[in-house]
């Protein structure tokens, strides 16, 4: 491809060579850059690409895409432009035909709730006849392959990459978690979605890294609203207002409240030894009962929303119905089957407002006992780990602390952090440094009726320690438990 076109949605100045030059690939890393290939100079939280054109160059660069100016030879043809963010997602679409205009992209951003209402809605389709791609935290499903996440949002020329390859699958729908820091670094630039759902807003990612303040963070998740045709929000959310005032597309609402287009009423629990859901009735532009194979009110929300968006696209009840109730989200209020007498869940809450959304919903099914099984992250703020410890001795019946991802750190000195925690409730807990050791005790001394969550790992099947990753799936582990009882 000639230069000149994938430059073709840019504004920018030539400082040497020629943009007749032939491309042979778009590379945002110096390291992969092969002869013929054109170079983005992309600048990162903690690296900038014009450092790296000396590599970029060595590897066979015959194309730079700068914000200043920089040394090369005269063989290597420069091109400066204001972003090189904007520039790497303009020229990823113009590189991979396109393809986001070729799919109906539905786009989900919020704080929480993101991965669960993209499955819901991916659910929803496939229960139509639709072949559905997925970018989300979890993984990334292009209709040909299935590829384990790295970020919310990656990269654009990764974004294109996966949109090309659904397109060429067949897919007709692409479904997206939009994160804030995709949206801030312009991931997503470009694209225009169909349908974008606004979940919730809460403080988090503000840091050194992520988000100066949460103005800047509430602005960012805005920005979605201005690249799509219809907007659909939370009206409950406080923020709600600020989310939608001003932006360029049609809006509307789901929630309780009863302004809302999309209303929810007459919420009811579900729960056995191996079911735990919701039920409720819609309202407004629509009139139906929904049971969700998912609990807590939050699985309203996410099911709300995503039920709003299909019903958009021509998804009928029966569809919705059906989808809704058998709805598996790995690492999400996952289910996981032991024992006629007790349950066991396993969930990625891995900080203080999802834990304590998560024990607080549990509880409302007024299990025997509710047991939590968790640990925290090390080379991470001590003040999670407080945090998460006072939560869970509050509300949960027992407490089993044990390891997480301990990284760079000794288990038990996070242990002892998650401790301090706890010591502000009067809850009880014990301590097993061991996290598949901890698994069983918690199946070894489950009681009738008792509810066990094993919190913080979700989806991830590994641990890890001082810079290696290690195999961890929670879901082995069980299998490996209950054949030993079995045996």
């Amino acid at each position: 491809m000639k230069l000149k076109k994938l430059l073709e949605q840019l504004e920018y100045t030539v400082l040497q060579g020629s943009e007749e030059k032939e491309i042979q690939e778009l590379k945002d890393n110096a390291k992969q850059v092969k002869k013929g290939d054109a170079f983005v100079c992309v600048k990162g939280a903690v690296f900038d690409g014009h450092q790296f054109v000396e590599m970029a160059i060595q590897n066979g660069a015959v194309a730079l895409i700068v914000e200043h100016e920089i040394w090369s030879p005269k063989s290597v043809t420069v091109i400066q432009v204001t972003n090189t963010r904007q520039a790497l997602a303009r020229m990823s679409a113009v590189y991979y035909g396109y393809p986001a205009e070729q799919l109906k992209m539905i786009g989900i951003t919020g704080t929480k709730g993101k991965t669960s209402t993209s499955y819901f809605v991916k659910t929803m389709l496939e229960e139509a006849g639709y072949k559905v791609g997925l970018i989300g935290t979890i993984e990334i499903t292009t209709g040909r392959r299935v590829i384990p996440a790295r970020n919310t949002t990656p990269e654009s020329i990764e974004i294109h990459r996966y949109l090309r390859e659904m397109v060429e699958a067949g897919c007709e729908f692409a479904v997206m978690e939009v994160s804030s820091q995709g949206l801030k670094l312009f991931r997503t630039e470009g694209i225009e979605y169909a349908v974008g759902i606004f979940t919730n807003l809460g403080e988090d990612h503000i840091g050194v890294h992520e988000h100066e303040n949460f103005a800047e963070y509430l602005a960012c998740k805005k920005k979605l609203f201005l690249q799509c045709k219809l907007g659909i929000g939370n009206i409950d959310d406080d923020h709600y207002q600020e989310m939608f005032s001003d932006v360029t597309c049609k809006v509307e609402t789901f929630g309780f409240d009863e302004r809302a287009d999309w209303c929810a009423s007459g919420m009811k629990t579900i729960f056995s030894s191996e079911n735990i859901g919701i039920q409720y009735c819609i309202r407004g532009n629509a009139e139906m009962e929904v049971e969700v194979g998912l609990p807590g009110v939050y699985s309203v929300y996410n099911s709300l929303a995503a039920i709003a968006a299909c019903r958009h696209f021509g998804i009928g009840e029966s569809e919705i119905r059906h989808a809704c109730k058998g709805i598996h989200i790995r690492g999400r209020n996952e289910v996981i089957p032991v024992s006629g007498e007790f349950m066991l869940m396993i969930d990625f809450a891995h900080n203080a407002m999802s834990l304590e959304s998560l024990l607080n919903t549990l509880r409302d099914y007024q299990p025997k006992r509710l047991v939590c099984v968790f640990g925290c992250g090390g080379n991470r703020s001590k003040l999670r780990r407080y945090e998460m410890g006072e939560v869970s001795g509050r509300l949960a019946d027992l407490t089993i602390v044990t390891s997480d991802n301990p990284r760079d750190e000794e288990p038990q000195k996070i242990i002892n952090d998650i401790k301090v925690g706890i010591a502000k409730s009067d809850g009880k807990y014990i301590e097993i440094v061991s996290r598949e050791e901890a698994i069983r005790y918690a199946i070894d001394h489950a009681q009738p009726g008792d509810l066990i969550v094993l919190a913080g790992k979700g989806h991830e099947d590994y641990q890890e320690i001082r810079g290696k990753k290690y195999a961890l799936d929670e879901r082995e582990i069980i299998r490996r438990i209950l054949e030993e009882k079995n045996s």
